[in-house]
């Protein structure tokens, strides 16, 4: 048999943040007889999977910080020249300019740059940064890959074109289970159909926590069992466990923390929220779709994640639509959860969209 394609990675920092779990997803489904991923990491990650990439015949390249620009680049086309990789992938978003033209540089023959993500307010310096390099990011890929039309179009132009290549995920997995529901609310202590509010995100800017809290305190009043259970880590914690103390309302949130066991979450929840300033098209929420939940998404995520037609998509310029719409879930009764997965969520079967970027790899591949 002849060795798999290996492709480079590029995935910046390793924390537990979605565009990883995208790759991670691929990767674990991909037909790995015919390509393999190596994985290109910072430095500074904080979870890298070191242990399962290997078992699965990958490999993890640490390298300088995207911040030390210079020893970024140089370090990386030292890397690509040594390594002879033939496909460089880069997830890294606007910031793709700084390893392509590393590779461009090493003679790399493909060169993948993957818009994840767009742009939102509250974040001037970032998206003064962003505007910046956007104006070079088709300079240096040779191909374009974009979770959704929305994110391609915000980095390459809507006159470039672009890939779509899904946050496909194992729809199986993430299907509501009874039992697990039962079983991950007796852990978390939940008494009878207390309703329970769940949010999956980095505690970073970009995913809003401290509006959510604020949304969360108003409804804490009209509805007397209501309990927040926030999924993730990350740098804003500690300031959003202070937050929430300062409100009274350490005994109403649970910080989870990085977990494994998401599906399984999933099914414990009672409704989903994802405020987010901006995402590109968020796995969480075709994960909490998957599960059957109703979903209050904020208006700036683009409503190519709406699939399963029980979403809501609200303004992050005011709480009460938020709250609202909380608090009539929580009167109102909760939808069924039983879940006829629609044809709109074919695109992200994990199975099928993994052999199709096996095939995509092999062709350009072949063609370099």
């Amino acid at each position: 048999m002849p060795e798999p394609i290996r492709v480079a990675q590029v995935v910046g920092k390793m924390n537990g943040g979605g565009v990883e779990t995208v790759v991670m997803n691929y990767y674990r489904h991909i037909d790995r007889s015919r390509v393999q991923f190596d994985f290109l990491v910072d430095a500074d990650s904080t979870l890298v999977p070191r242990e399962e990439i290997e078992s699965l015949g990958g490999r993890v390249f640490e390298i300088s910080p995207y911040q030390h620009v210079l020893k970024y680049q140089r370090g990386l086309q030292r890397l690509f020249k040594q390594e002879g990789w033939k496909i460089v992938h880069s997830h890294i978003n606007a910031l793709s300019v700084f390893p392509l033209r590393a590779a461009k540089k090493a003679g790399v023959p493909v060169r993948i740059a993957h818009s994840h993500s767009t742009s939102g307010k509250g974040e001037y310096v970032k998206n003064t940064l962003k505007a910046m390099l956007k104006t070079q990011a088709n300079r240096y890929p040779t191909h374009c890959f974009a979770c959704g039309k929305r994110a391609g179009e915000w980095l390459f132009g809507k006159d470039t074109n672009f890939d779509i290549i899904y946050n496909a995920i194992d729809l199986d997995r993430f299907s509501f289970d009874a039992e697990a529901r039962a079983q991950v609310r007796a852990d978390l202590g939940l008494v009878d159909d207390q309703f329970a509010i769940g949010h999956v995100g980095r505690f970073t800017a970009q995913k809003n926590h401290r509006f959510l809290i604020d949304v969360f305190e108003q409804v804490a009043k009209c509805c007397d069992d209501a309990i927040l259970l926030l999924v993730g880590t990350g740098e804003d914690e500690d300031s959003i466990r202070i937050k929430v103390t300062e409100r009274g309302l350490a005994d109403r949130v649970k910080f989870l923390g990085q977990r494994d066991d998401v599906d399984r979450l999933y099914s414990a929840f009672d409704v989903f929220v994802l405020p987010s300033l901006y995402e590109g098209l968020c796995v969480v929420g075709v994960e909490a779709q998957a599960a059957g939940l109703p979903c209050l998404f904020s208006d700036a995520i683009t409503r190519e994640v709406d699939m399963s037609g029980k979403n809501e998509f609200l303004t992050i310029d005011d709480f009460a639509p938020w709250v609202d719409g909380l608090c009539n879930l929580s009167t109102n009764g909760l939808v069924s959860r039983e879940l006829t997965i629609p044809s709109r969520f074919a695109n992200y079967d994990i199975n099928a969209q993994a052999h199709l970027l096996t095939e995509k790899y092999e062709k350009l591949y072949k063609d370099c």
